[in-house]
């Protein structure tokens, strides 16, 4: 008869032990995984200046057939900042043969180290793309690569 309620007593719960076994690995488990995580939704974030920056392109190149030069953001009807707001557009030059435009992560984004800024530059028909931690847009090319690819 005793060894049925201890048996029953067993069978109700969890022992604080197997309950700290259990978190302990769900720590580690989630520890190993957020970095992982935030990589791929700094990744996903990154698309939303890459995709503001190819419709300045596309933008420049109809407003170039037009006027025979490079405009401004005003003049182009283009926001100041990415539609879901992850980063601040900026017409560094634009004149008649050439223009560059960088892509500031703000807020959440502005963590993505060595792809914070994005830099694009079109002088005539060579098209320049950069990246880098700061406005020096100095990646080595395998990381501007990473920074650049979808």
């Amino acid at each position: 008869m005793q060894h049925s309620s201890t048996l029953g007593r067993r069978s109700r719960g969890f022992t604080l032990i197997e309950v700290l076994s259990v978190l302990g690995i769900a720590s580690v488990l989630s520890s190993i995984a957020y970095p992982s995580f935030q990589g791929s939704l700094q990744k996903a974030r990154r698309t939303d200046a890459l995709v503001a920056l190819t419709q300045v392109q596309i933008s420049q190149e109809r407003w170039f057939v037009n006027h025979r030069g490079y405009a401004t953001l005003a003049q182009l009807r283009q926001p100041a900042q990415t539609s879901s707001g992850h980063y601040a557009l900026e017409m560094i030059a634009a004149d008649e043969s050439r223009y560059e435009v960088v892509a500031r992560a703000s807020g959440a984004q502005a963590r993505d180290g060595e792809c914070r800024h994005l830099k694009l530059v079109v002088d005539g028909a060579v098209i320049t793309r950069a990246s880098g931690a700061d406005d020096s847009v100095a990646n080595p090319p395998a990381a501007n690569r990473r920074c650049w690819s979808l």
